[in-house]
This record gives structure tokens, C-alpha cells and sequence, in this order.
């Protein structure tokens, strides 16, 4: 299965090498991410970072925005 939001930071980035570098993993990491591997909470503001911010961090971690705004106090 291939994790179409990592293949859209791919695309912004230009290759897996690339976004690699920008995020400060090595390129197989990318490949992992992209094929269905996790992605570690630390690297996702990496991701939306290297994409400029044209992909949000709940794209790539739901479970996270979900689990911040389920903890989050009422306003």
C-alpha cells in the first residue's frame, strides 16, 4: 500500500532523496514511510516543513490531531 500523502511530499520535494535530506533521514527511511512504514511523531513537522507547508501535519499523522484535540481544554 502506498501512503499517498508521503507520495505528495515526495512530488513537492522532487524525489525520496531529496525529502530525505530535508527531513534528515536517510532515503530507505522514505521509502518505508512511503510503503506503508510508520512515521515517527519527531519527523512530521520535518515533512510539513519540507513541503512548505502545502501538507498539514493531520494529513500525515490523524491519530496525533485527534489525540491532541481529545486532551486539549475546552475554550
Amino acid at each position: 500500500m502506498t501512503n499517498k500523502t508521503i507520495q505528495k511530499a515526495i512530488d513537492i520535494a522532487g524525489s525520496q532523496k531529496k525529502l530525505a535530506n530535508l527531513c534528515g533521514v536517510a532515503q530507505p527511511t522514505v521509502w518505508r514511510w512511503l510503503h506503508g512504514g510508520g512515521i515517527d511523531a519527531r519527523y512530521v513537522m520535518k515533512i510539513v516543513s519540507a513541503t512548505n507547508g502545502k501538507i498539514k501535519a493531520a494529513e500525515i499523522r490523524p491519530d496525533l490531531a485527534q489525540l491532541l484535540s481529545a486532551h486539549s481544554p475546552a475554550a
